[in-house]
């Protein structure tokens, strides 16, 4: 039977039931959400066997004017396998959000006092990046969209201009999916069976791709067999947050 999807809000204990709070906001909105204390252990999110398939739909540390203990409480959660790929979001007041780093780990921020449609927004699209479908139409892979009707690709929402044998070749290998794909199935199927070009062809278009689309394409290159599509990238692969190894005392003022 598969478990809750739920909406993980972290923040200072006391203050994570207050009236005006994400979680209060999200349950109003009729979503699922599980609150855990800056100090408490990730697994506490998933606390018995029976939410053993249960999954965080995305993360809120509500950071208000500590963002950087939001960053420090960000890599605790992030060491929890089930939520290594999760959408994080931060959640502070104006006067915070200059001191946030791009290189913080968060996915997106949203301003306290919340617009309770425009949290809910920000959660949904964090969860839309990180999520992957396939439909005839449209492929996601990561924060790449192939639209086959529309002959566009998409990356984090910016166009991005492909030749057609580069368009056939990305949408052939994202059909493929973790699978190993040979150069000369690739011919075959990008090319045609009537193309008297070599393999050097893939190889010089698996380039371009990948100049235009750098790390966001996970394309492995396997000696002697071929390409093979992995999974997206993982949170660690990612650049490191900013914050010290280990989190501030509990005297230490909190959000």
């Amino acid at each position: 039977m598969p478990g809750r999807a739920f909406i993980a809000i972290v923040g200072h204990g006391p203050d994570l039931e207050r009236e005006d709070g994400a979680a209060n906001v999200l349950r109003a909105l009729g979503a699922e959400v599980a609150t855990l204390d800056l100090w408490d252990a990730p697994q506490r999110l998933f606390p018995d066997d029976e939410d053993a398939q249960s999954t965080a739909r995305a993360v809120l540390v509500e950071a208000i004017d500590r963002p950087d203990l939001a960053v420090a409480s960000l890599r605790a959660l992030r060491r929890e396998p089930r939520l290594e790929d999760v959408g994080a979001l931060i959640a502070v007041r104006a006067t915070q959000a200059a001191r946030l780093e791009p290189s913080s780990g968060f996915d997106d921020f949203v301003l306290v006092p919340y617009v309770p449609a425009e949290l809910y927004a920000r959660v949904r699209l964090i969860e839309w990046r990180r999520s992957e479908f396939a439909t005839e139409e449209r492929m996601k892979v990561g924060s790449i969209v192939i639209d086959r009707a529309a002959r566009e690709v998409l990356q984090d929402g910016a166009s991005v201009q492909l030749t057609a044998k580069e368009f056939s070749l990305l949408a052939y290998l994202c059909e493929r999916r973790g699978k190993v794909v040979s150069r000369e199935e690739l011919l075959r199927r990008v090319w045609g069976n009537r193309y008297e070009g070599g393999a050097r062809t893939v190889d010089i278009h698996v380039r371009r791709l990948r100049a235009k689309l750098g790390s966001a394409l996970p394309l492995a290159t396997l000696r002697g067999s071929g390409y093979k599509l992995e999974a997206v990238p993982t949170s660690s692969a990612r650049a490191a947050p900013k914050a010290p190894a280990k989190p501030p005392a509990r005297g230490t003022p909190r959000p």
